[in-house]
This record gives structure tokens, sequence and C-alpha cells, in this order.
């Protein structure tokens, strides 16, 4: 029997693929506008020394930086999106390294600028920002002035900024280690069916009802893991002592710190949700006794978790079928909403299909200038994939609506980003739900919306918690090793899974395969996002216009205002622990919910 291989890049239906044509028709575009904008580079030089002595220079520099800012980010992204098609491809790995080398000459020859705007004395640059001249850019300097007490001398910004490119190794390492390089084998399914193993066919895998198929997967992809574990340890704790050199010397009382300072969002935040999920971990345990009964196990390990527990209801459903269902959903947010959605799934926004060497995973992006792209290596059998369509169209809406504002204010926070992806995943686990023809389906997408909660409110807290342990070891200067990573990650396991739960020996190795750990503290957004959005999603579908209305302005708001204030003027107050409060308690009356229809 012949196994299924993954299609070659150039094998794939290009009506399944995204059309970059909105960045560049072709790479001689690109390489023309490469061309002009690395000439920009020595552009920044003229605004030396100049900066402090009237508002016209200031406003110059600014306006130079924008839109030098702007045609970088056309081509970054589109050299980007290139290398996600086939990450071993040496042609778009080359555009990627020459945009992110000019990024980086570009940073060093704008270092000098933000020292010397905080160098001008407090007087004059307060007659700065009130002038007309620098209307434009008058938020962004009040943030700019922020970063005072964390910004260095010329010279030593000057060397930080030469360090741009080389403070990305251990992301690449990881990233053409794991996407590139490494090998699972192949799958006999219950079809009898041999497929290649990969991320994407893993997750796949985990949600089959054959019991032997998603233990055989399991220890199978960790095989791989546990082959390169020293290397992948390493690069791990690369990452961490570049994120700890960085805040140091940037004069932060530690990492975590200087990670949430952008976003001015202050460490309570975090903790309280750590704090929240650790004090609501009993009903996470009870949802895994559940789900043990209702499937009938002796015990239940991590390849259990994942599998609808109702398997009858597990459909395949083709990429046209969660096309309409993911629009269906989201009616709610009205016309205009859907119908730009529409043009652009039905269209060519998205790179819909897994081939050989694409980036795993999904994502949305795109830039000012661009539409708001999607990878996904959609699984016609993952219901999942539907969700994760839906919540990718939320990332590329927030996308299109926050062109509205000045390029200055459009690129919003990864804070927010999370409400707006995860609120379309609440709208179609509600249109669903609503939809079930009787308890037992209503009870399969309870069960749904349950393991959506506890995936991303509970593992993705368990993550950021240990994104706190092992920057809190660097700081302390304890060495992070191959074993110390496991053993606090086991730690870790054992809280949150609970003392009835069957935890593989493999399963310490995860915290070696979490892309998101080389971008840290990032996770807890995934938290407090959906927290954020299972009350605002809530809000809008009970409330009327204004509500509506309220949550679209979010949406066009960018970067116009601080991520805490824009869910504020949203209706969701996150600098409280109530919000993440009341989705656990969502969770828990779910869980039960779930027991009695189940029982």
């Amino acid at each position: 029997m012949s196994a299924k291989r993954l299609p070659t890049r150039s094998e794939v239906s290009v009506s399944h693929t995204w059309d970059l044509a909105t960045l560049f028709a072709t790479d001689e575009a690109w390489e023309t506008a490469f061309a002009e904008w690395e000439a920009m580079v020595p552009g920044y030089a003229i605004y030396a020394g100049t900066l402090g002595t009237s508002v016209e220079n200031v406003a110059a520099l600014l306006r130079f930086d924008a839109r030098f800012e702007r045609a970088g980010d056309k081509l970054g992204t589109y050299a980007f999106l290139k290398e996600t098609e086939d990450v071993a491809n040496s042609k778009y790995q080359g555009l990627k390294a020459r945009y992110i080398g000019i990024a980086g000459r570009a940073a060093e020859a704008a270092s000098y600028y933000r020292p010397e705007l905080l160098a001008i004395p407090d007087d004059t640059m307060r007659e700065f920002i009130a002038s007309p001249v620098l209307a434009d850019y008058k938020l962004w300097l009040e943030r700019l002035l922020r970063y005072k007490p964390h910004t260095l001398s010329m010279k030593e910004e000057r060397i930080l900024a030469m360090q741009t490119e080389t403070s990305q190794t251990p992301r690449s390492v990881f990233d053409q280690l794991t996407d590139a390089d490494m090998r699972f084998g192949t799958i006999e399914t219950a079809d009898n069916e041999t497929i290649e193993l990969s991320h994407s066919t893993y997750s796949m895998l985990l949600e089959s009802p054959d019991r032997a198929i998603r233990e055989v997967a399991f220890h199978q992809y960790y095989v791989e893991y546990s082959d390169h574990a020293n290397t992948l340890a390493a690069t791990l704790a690369g990452s961490v002592k570049q994120d700890v050199y960085q805040s140091r010397v940037r004069n932060y009382p530690s990492a975590r710190e200087a990670a949430l300072f952008p976003d001015n969002v202050p460490v309570s935040v975090y903790d309280n949700l750590l704090s929240a999920v650790r004090a609501n971990l009993p009903a996470v345990h009870k949802y895994y006794d559940v789900r043990k009964r209702a499937m009938k196990l002796d015990n239940i390990h991590f390849y259990d978790v994942y599998v609808p527990i109702l398997t009858e209801f597990q459909r395949k459903t083709t990429w046209d079928e969660g096309v309409e269902l993911v629009l269906d959903a989201l009616k709610p947010l009205g016309s205009d909403y859907g119908n730009v959605l529409a043009t652009g799934m039905r269209g060519r926004w998205c790179d819909r299909y897994e081939n050989k060497g694409k980036h795993s995973g999904a994502f949305s992006s795109g830039c000012y200038d661009s539409a708001p792209y999607i990878l996904m290596n959609y699984q016609e059998n993952v219901l999942d994939h539907v969700f994760t369509l839906a919540h990718e169209a939320g990332h590329s809406m927030h996308s299109h609506y926050s062109k509205q504002q000045p390029y200055q204010y459009s690129q919003y926070t990864i804070f927010v980003a999370e409400v707006a992806s995860t609120f379309n995943e609440q709208l179609l686990s509600d249109y669903m739900r609503e939809r079930a023809r009787d308890d037992r389906e209503r009870a399969y997408f309870i069960g749904r919306e349950i393991d959506d909660i506890r995936k991303t409110i509970v593992r993705q807290t368990m993550f950021a918690e240990f994104e706190k342990i092992t920057h809190a070891l660097a700081e302390n200067n304890e060495p992070l090793t191959l074993e110390t990573l496991r053993g606090e990650y086991r730690k870790l396991l054992d809280a949150y899974f609970g003392p009835a739960f069957v935890l593989d020996d493999e399963l310490s190795l995860e915290c070696l395969r979490i892309p998101h750990f080389y971008r840290a503290f990032y996770v807890y957004k995934y938290a407090t996002g959906l927290s954020a959005a299972i009350a605002l999603a809530e809000r809008v579908t009970k409330g009327g216009k204004p509500e509506l209305d309220a949550y679209l302005n979010f949406l066009k708001a960018g970067s116009s205002k601080d991520p805490l204030d824009l869910l504020r003027d949203a209706g969701v107050d996150m600098a409280t622990p109530e919000p993440v409060n009341a989705a656990l308690a969502k969770f828990s009356r779910l869980v039960g919910e779930l027991d009695q229809l189940l029982t």
C-alpha cells in the first residue's frame, strides 16, 4: 500500500492559495521595491542632531519614518508569507533574510532619534506636542515619553540595533528544525490508509475515535522531539536568556514587566489570570472525570482529551461548507462585516491546505497596504479547523477595520487581537449549539465549547505560568537545562491535569515544541482575550445597535487608545478579575450541564 504523501507547493491548485498581488504581483516587483527601500536608509541621517531645534524637523522625521516603515511592512510581509508556503525554499529564506538585514541596518541608522527626542527638554517637548504640526503624532509622542527610563544613550541604542538580526537566531533555529528538518514517519489510519505524520496531521489524529491510533500518533510524534531534545532545550534557553538580557539592558525590573510595558498592562492582570485559573482547577479536574466516564475509559491520557466525547457527530466539512458556516454564524455582526469577509474567504485571502514544507498551524497576516491574508492547514475531517477559520477571520476583519485609523495607529496590539478572534469563535459555538437537534447533539457542542475554554484559557494559562517560571529562573541565574525545563513543566502538568490523570513521560517534552514560547509573555493574551470575548459576545448578541456599534468601533480603533481603555469602551474591564472569573464560572456550569446530559 502506497502512503498518502503531502503535495509539493507546485502541485497545489492556484485557486486554493492566497493571491499576494495586493503586496507584489511578482518577485521582480518585490526586488524593485526592495532596492528603493534600501536606498531610503541613509535618509535617517538627515535629521540627526536637528530634532530639538524645531517642531518642523520632528514632523519631517516622523513622516519619513512612517513612509519607510510602511514600505518595509509590504516587503517584509511578502517575504514572510512566501517563506511560509515552503519553509525549505531557499529563495524565500533569502528574501526574508535580506529584509531582516536591511531592517536591522535601518534600525541602526534610526537608533538616534528616540534618544534625541527624549533628550528634548520637557517644556520644549510639551510645546512640540501641542503644536498642530504634530497633531497626527501627538499620541505617538506621548507614548514615546513613557519609554524615557528605558531608553539608553545614542551609542548604546546603536549597539542594540546592530543586534536585531542575531537576536532572531533562537526562533529561526526552532522554525527550521521543527518545520523543515524533523520527520515523524507515517501512520496507518482506521481506514487502512497510510498518511505522513506532521504537525497538522498529528492534531487531526488526536481527534480520531480510534484510541489505538491516537496513542500511536502521540508516542511516535514525541520520538522525534526526544531525539532532538537537547538541541531544542538549548534553543529555548537561548530565547529566554535573550529576553532577560533585553529587559536588563533597558532597566526593566523583569522580562515579564518589559513584555507588558508596551501595552501599558499591569502585571496584576497577568497574576489575576494565574490565580483565577489555579482557583478553578477543581472544575477542570471534574471535567476530565466526566470525559473519562463518558468515554468509558479505565484511565485518561493526554491523547484522550482532543477527540470529541460524542464521536458520532464528527463530520466531514469541506472548505466551502466551513466558509458558509462561519459566515452564517457571524451574521450578528452586520452586513458590512459579512460581505467583506465573504469576498475574502470565497476569493483568495486564504492559503487553504497543507503542502510539504508549509508552515504549520494557522495565522492571519497582512499590512496596511495589503489584504489581511489567512494561512490555514485545513483538514476536512477536523471540525476544530472550522473554528480556526472563524478565529483567523476575526483577526483579518480586525485588520480590515483598523485601516480606518492613520497608519501610525492602525496596528492593534496582540492583547486586543485575541478578543476579535475568539469573539468569532464564541458566535460560531453559539450558532452550532443552538441548532442542535436533540440533547445528545447539544452535549456534543457543549463539550466542544468546554474544550475551547479549556484549551484557550486553562491551557494557555499553564503556558503563561511556565514562561513566568522559566524567566524567573534565568533572572536568578539558574541554568535552564533540559532536566530543569522538563521538571518545571511536569510540575505544571501535575497541577493542571490533576491526580486522576495519567501523564505519559513524553508529555514533559511538550515545553520544547510550543512556538509561542519564542515570543514570551504572549500566550496569556489568548486567555484574557477569550475571557473578554465571552463577555462581549454575550453583550452584542443580547444587546442592540449600541452594543454592536461599540464592538465595531473597538475593531476600528486600532491602537488609538491603550488596550485596556479600548476594551472598557467596548464594554468589558480587564483590569479587574471579574471577566476571567465569569468565563471560568461559565466553564463550571457547562461541565455540570454536560455531566447531566451524558448521565
